[in-house]
């Protein structure tokens, strides 16, 4: 009898069996602070850093488990978008980039839009997906947002939307920049109807997105630490050739210059939307959106 061979071996292979069953995702290491911390825990806190605070990036269904009673909610049906209409290639096909998109994210494009109840009461909310394609805003973006506003009309519901995009999808070209105009008039359908249009702004909301829809909340509500501006800050500071401020374009030197009005926590964004939702639309003399609609 061979001891190495019939006893040694034998030990040692089952020991790096027990290696390789390991899960690879046990641990997640936070982006913010470097902190390595248990995966589930990490999830259970809403992909927040328990550390540090930083606040991950979340896909649609995420949030939506975050904000509605009971993790409940329909998705809604979004209109079928012709694929790749300017047949746009560079490094690589853009029907390419979609399938891959599409394989990656399990979505159809970057955004999501469910309808559920937020402390009792009737919702609509659209959340941008930053996975798909950097959430960029083509044509299906532009075309959810109309949904998601004629369903806010129809079921006179207040509607939040949560962005997190690149800006505009420059593989749409001059499609995609006719969104603005298009997402803006939705948004006004809403405001005629007298209903709120609450903004929660993710890391990163850019570009085309926060020179339409993004800002034209009613309330703007940023995470904290997300990027938000139009163009980012080394773009402007090689064009102006001058060093931007700490912090520059981040939630709290935006809430700190008045271009938004909170930053909230993701753990406490559900119990603020519903304060908020509730004191718009009932002030104790009617609902204030309803007498402005009204009023012309």
């Amino acid at each position: 009898m061979n001891w190495l061979t019939n006893y040694v071996r034998p030990k040692i292979k089952a020991v790096l069996q027990r290696k390789k069953e390991t899960p690879d995702n046990l641990w997640h290491k936070c982006k913010g602070c470097g902190q390595l911390i248990f995966a589930k825990e990490f999830e259970a806190n809403l992909s927040v850093c328990t550390n540090c605070g930083f606040h991950d990036r979340i896909q649609p269904d995420e949030r939506f488990r975050s904000l509605f009673d009971g993790a409940q909610y329909d998705c809604l049906d979004l209109p079928k978008t012709k694929d790749d209409p300017l047949g746009f290639k560079d490094q690589k096909k853009y029907s390419e980039r979609l399938k891959d998109a599409r394989k990656k994210t399990g979505d159809p494009d970057a955004i999501k839009v469910a309808v559920g109840t937020m402390g009792g009461s009737r919702v609509v909310v659209a959340a941008q997906n930053f996975f798909f394609m950097g959430g960029s805003m083509g044509v299906a973006v532009g075309d959810a947002l109309v949904t998601a506003a004629k369903k806010s009309v129809e079921l006179k519901a207040p509607l939040i939307v949560v962005t997190s995009a690149g800006g505009a999808r420059m593989q749409e070209g001059i499609l995609s920049l006719m969104q603005l105009p298009k997402t803006t008039v939705a948004i006004d359908m809403v405001r005629s109807a007298g209903l709120p249009y609450l903004v929660v702004l993710a890391d990163p909301t850019t570009g085309g997105v926060t020179a339409s829809y993004g800002m034209l909340g009613d309330v703007h509500i940023a995470e904290p630490g997300a990027l938000i501006g139009f163009a980012g800050p080394r773009v402007i500071e090689d064009t102006i050739r001058e060093k931007l401020p700490e912090g520059f374009q981040r939630s709290e030197y935006l809430l700190e210059h008045g271009m938004i009005d909170m930053v909230v926590p993701r753990g406490e964004l559900r119990d603020i939307l519903i304060r908020l939702m509730a004191m718009l639309t009932n002030d104790g003399e009617g609902n204030q959106f309803q007498r402005r609609a009204a009023a012309g």
